[in-house]
């Protein structure tokens, strides 16, 4: 699996790229607080069956970089969304496979949403993941709230200061609590770690969190794209969308199905947290294989 870099949008987008260069194209995001690993083992099954796949380290992970010291460091969905596409027209792709779980499948389910002619088909972890932003003020249930300290905190300068001296402590004690049958050793977490070291990481992060919840402005080059999600655009494209049962973030997402208007499956994986692709990789990418053929039927 090759690493390569290329400018696309306000980034230079750093991806892993394997499999055939005339294969079916397959893009996958991850997640907050992982980053390309999560997907080390789904990679080789998808290239032998004769796909493409490109996996982008998001912006402010790894050695994805901003073009400009102007551009904001925006974590908001809007931005993740644009991003993806901008990495699909600088590769010249014009239609793929997309999806990922927390920040990565928030960005496919963007794309999906606004742009389906781009998509072939979907795989989505937790489902309809656009935000909406109108509601993030309306409370939820007390084991729900408990669950989303790390978002409370980092509304706080308290909580900016704490990221910034200690990301890998966070990270590390979000992937406990949200992976509570996941047994990842030492060595797991550290490769995936040393994407937090990227400059823009903290910023990135906290704007993500509190852009969530109305507490901030948003990048003013992706407003457009901001309204049009506030309108809760429904999903079109075939879709898997996938839940694990042991989610210590997320208490399952079945009743989105609403969200869908297109050929749709839910599936749970058995034991499974929140890092679905790097827990059940074999589960993953027969999702993947399979949302392939669900589009062609």
């Amino acid at each position: 699996m090759g690493l390569k870099s290329i400018e696309a949008g306000v980034l230079e987008i750093a991806y892993l790229d394997d499999g055939p260069k005339d294969g079916w194209p397959c893009i996958m995001g991850h997640g907050f607080p992982y980053d390309v690993n999560a997907y080390e083992h789904v990679t080789p099954i998808l290239a032998d069956a004769g796909a493409r796949v490109i996996v982008p380290y998001l912006r402010g992970y790894g050695p994805t970089r901003f073009l400009s010291t102007d551009t904001p460091r925006s974590g908001e969905q809007a931005a993740l969304g644009a991003d993806l596409l901008a990495l699909m027209d600088a590769l010249k792709i014009n239609r793929a496979i997309i999806g990922g779980y927390d920040w990565g499948g928030r960005a496919a389910c963007v794309v999906s949403a606004l742009w389906p002619e781009r998509v072939v088909a979907l795989i989505s972890g937790n489902s309809y993941n656009i935000q909406n932003i109108a509601d993030a003020m309306v409370p939820i249930s007390a084991t729900e709230e408990a669950s989303l300290w790390y978002q409370y905190y980092f509304h706080s300068e308290r909580g900016r200061q704490g990221l910034t001296k200690d990301r890998r402590g966070i990270a590390l004690q979000l992937w406990e609590m949200w992976s509570l049958k996941w047994d990842f050793d030492k060595t797991t977490f550290e490769a995936s770690a040393s994407s937090f070291d990227n400059p823009d990481f903290v910023d990135v992060v906290i704007h993500s969190y509190r852009h969530r919840y109305g507490l901030v402005a948003g990048d003013p080059a992706v407003a457009g794209i901001e309204e049009r999600l506030a309108q809760q655009p429904k999903i079109s494209v075939p879709t898997i969308s996938i839940d694990g049962d042991a989610d210590g973030v997320n208490v399952g997402t079945a009743h989105h199905v609403n969200r869908f208007e297109g050929l749709h499956e839910h599936r749970v994986f058995a034991q499974a947290g929140h890092n679905l692709p790097q827990e059940r990789p074999t589960l993953w990418a027969e999702a993947i294989l399979d949302a392939r053929k669900l589009a062609a039927s």
